[in-house]
C-alpha cells in the first residue's frame, strides 16, 4: 500500500472565483498561491480537481482549458508554487459520465496515476454535495472552504448534503492548508 498522500483541490470558488465563472476568466485569490506552496514545502502533491461544463457546452475547448491551465501554472511559478497535476471533467450532468463530481472518476485515476493512499488525502472545496461528496465517496478527509459556494453550501443549500460533515470548515483555502499541515504533525 502506497503512502502517498495529496491535496485535492477545487478550482473555482476554492483557488479564485465566485464558484460559477469559467476558467477563462479564472483569477487565483490572493493567498492561493500561498497555499499552494504551503503544500509543496511540506511534500504534499496539490492536485487540481474541477468540472468543466462549459467545454461540453461549446463555450471553449478542451485545448482552451489546458491552455489556461498552463497560464495558471506559470503565474503560480512566479511565487515559487505548483500544481503537481489537474484533472477536468468536461461532461454536463445529463452525460451520466463517472468522473464529474461527485462521481469519483477523477480521484480514482489520480490514485492511479500517482500511486495515492485516498485514505491519507485531503479535499479542499465550496461545494458540499460535490466536493465533499465526494470526499467521502473515496475516503478523502474533506475541508469545505466559505469561500465561492462554500456559505451558501452551508446555509440554504445544506440539505443536498444533509448527511455528510466535513472533517473541518476553513475560511478559505490557506486556513484549511494550514489545518492540515497541522494534521500531518499530530
Amino acid at each position: 500500500m502506497s503512502n502517498r498522500k495529496a491535496v485535492f483541490l477545487d478550482l473555482q470558488g476554492t483557488l479564485g472565483g465566485d464558484g460559477f465563472g469559467d476558467i477563462l476568466g479564472f483569477a487565483f485569490f490572493p493567498f492561493s498561491a500561498c497555499a499552494i506552496k504551503l503544500l509543496n514545502d511540506v511534500g504534499l502533491l496539490s492536485i487540481v480537481i474541477t468540472n468543466q461544463t462549459h467545454i461540453s457546452r461549446g463555450d471553449f475547448t478542451y485545448g482552451e482549458f489546458e491552455a489556461r491551465m498552463y497560464e495558471l501554472q506559470q503565474e503560480l511559478a512566479q511565487s515559487g508554487a505548483k500544481l503537481d497535476s489537474f484533472y477536468c471533467c468536461p461532461h454536463v450532468p445529463k452525460d451520466k459520465c463517472l468522473c464529474r463530481k461527485p462521481q469519483p472518476g477523477m480521484l480514482l485515476q489520480a490514485q492511479k496515476d500517482f500511486d495515492l493512499d485516498l485514505s491519507q488525502c485531503y479535499l479542499i472545496g465550496d461545494r458540499g454535495d460535490a466536493d465533499i461528496a465526494l470526499a467521502r465517496i473515496v475516503g478523502c478527509k474533506a475541508i469545505l472552504v466559505r469561500t465561492g459556494l462554500g456559505c451558501s453550501s452551508l446555509g440554504q443549500y445544506r440539505d443536498t448534503w444533509a448527511d455528510i460533515e466535513p472533517d473541518y470548515i476553513a475560511q478559505d483555502v490557506l486556513d484549511g492548508t494550514r489545518w492540515i499541515i497541522d494534521m500531518a504533525k499530530s
